[in-house]
């Protein structure tokens, strides 16, 4: 059966039409806000994860060539104990620990001599031959804390481990005792906004060594 639209009432016409265009109109004003913020929210977080997971990336990788540096220097002094050469260990003092390996890091641009650091790339190792220091230019600058002054970086320099027997601040072969080598960094340092405690990423030397 066909009902003519002329027999409905007018009020049931509008009200018909009125339903239809509330289902079409979609979000409103509000809720398309609401979702903006969300959205907007969300991306904050995920930068500063992906920020966050950069910097350990970074602080992972210069802990592991320091480690394997670390590792190179005990074998340099088992040989020399093991030659009852320990005096010898005296020559590698202020020396480049990149020698020590077999391998050398992709990113370690070789000998210099007293750069200035700004010019050098970030995320490279080099060794200052004026200085005597190895030294790491930081790339996470706003991550990494140091007493340093200018860029970001990291200093390290192998120094004698012996006994200070006559307690004078200075090493005497004829009367200190020589233990080996240490790699230390020359400034204190602290890798920021780790996911654990920063207590874990504070440099191993908590003070920072006398230069001249």
């Amino acid at each position: 059966m066909i009902i003519s639209i002329k027999n409905i009432p007018t009020h049931c016409i509008d009200k018909g039409i009125w339903l239809k265009s509330k289902k079409q109109r979609g979000f409103s004003l509000l809720e398309l806000v609401l979702v903006v913020a969300i959205i907007s929210l969300l991306f904050v977080v995920a930068v500063d994860k992906l920020l966050i997971l950069k910097v350990e990336a970074e602080r992972t990788a210069m802990a592991q060539i320091l480690g394997s540096l670390r590792s190179a220097m005990g074998i340099q002094v088992a040989s020399h104990i093991s030659k009852n050469k320990v005096d010898e260990l005296i020559e590698l003092t202020d020396s480049n620990p990149m020698d020590w390996l077999a391998e050398k890091p992709e990113n370690y641009i070789g000998v210099l001599d007293e750069p200035d650091p700004a010019d050098i790339k970030i995320r490279t190792w080099y060794f200052d031959s004026y200085n005597k220091y190895l030294v790491y230019r930081v790339s996470s600058s706003g991550y990494f804390k140091s007493s340093l002054k200018g860029v970001k970086r990291a200093r390290f320099r192998v120094n004698l481990d012996y006994t200070d027997v006559d307690g004078d601040g200075e090493f005497n072969q004829e009367i200190d005792k020589i233990h080996g080598l240490t790699l230390k960094n020359v400034e204190p340092y602290q890798w920021l906004a780790e996911p654990i405690d920063i207590n874990d990423y504070t440099s191993p030397n908590n003070d920072a060594i006398e230069t001249k």
